[in-house]
């Protein structure tokens, strides 16, 4: 199985799409309709369960009727409505670009700040406002930081670590 910490979330299935089985996906983005895979993972009762792609089409920049290997009817494509879809973060992070509004593919990562105290993991993305922030955890503590590439100053994919230079006070309680 794979942890869910090595996989990122890329959209989410809509409807069944005609009798053969397919079902729509919605990607977050176009950028991962582009992504050329295998299989993605669907989220089974809160498991990633690695689903085989047999056809895939687009029907829009951000969407595509894509045709599973043994999902072969309409009532079989149906169980899988509205069910979150992942694909592994290498195959993301293979083809990512330098974009500021890829801000997920963090979740996980630790930040260190200047000083090179351990701020916390990020747990989530808050997207809701104008100002996106980074949810950190850490010690049951939590603190809003703003996602934004001026306070950025390394990132270590191999360790899953931001190094940032954060205001004085962003992160005291």
């Amino acid at each position: 199985m794979i942890p869910g910490e090595d996989i990122l979330q890329v959209g989410r299935t809509q409807k069944p799409y005609g009798i053969r089985g397919e079902i729509i996906i919605l990607f977050r983005k176009a950028e991962y309709a582009d992504l050329d895979t295998e299989f993605y993972f669907l989220e089974i009762e809160g498991i990633p369960v690695p689903f085989f792609v047999e056809e895939f089409t687009y029907t829009t920049d951000t969407s595509a009727r894509v045709k599973f290997e043994d999902v072969n009817d309409e009532k079989q494509a149906s169980r899988y409505v509205n069910t979150d879809v992942f694909l592994s973060r290498d195959i993301v992070s293979a083809v990512r670009t330098q974009s500021s509004d890829d801000w997920e593919f963090f979740v996980g990562y630790s930040i260190v700040d200047q000083y090179g105290e351990t701020i916390g993991t990020i747990r989530e993305v808050d997207s809701t406002t104008i100002n996106v922030l980074f949810v950190v955890e850490k010690d049951g503590s939590e603190y809003l930081i703003p996602a934004t590439e001026d306070f950025i100053v390394a990132v270590d994919e191999g360790k899953k670590l931001l190094e940032m230079y954060l205001p004085e006070g962003l992160t005291e309680e």
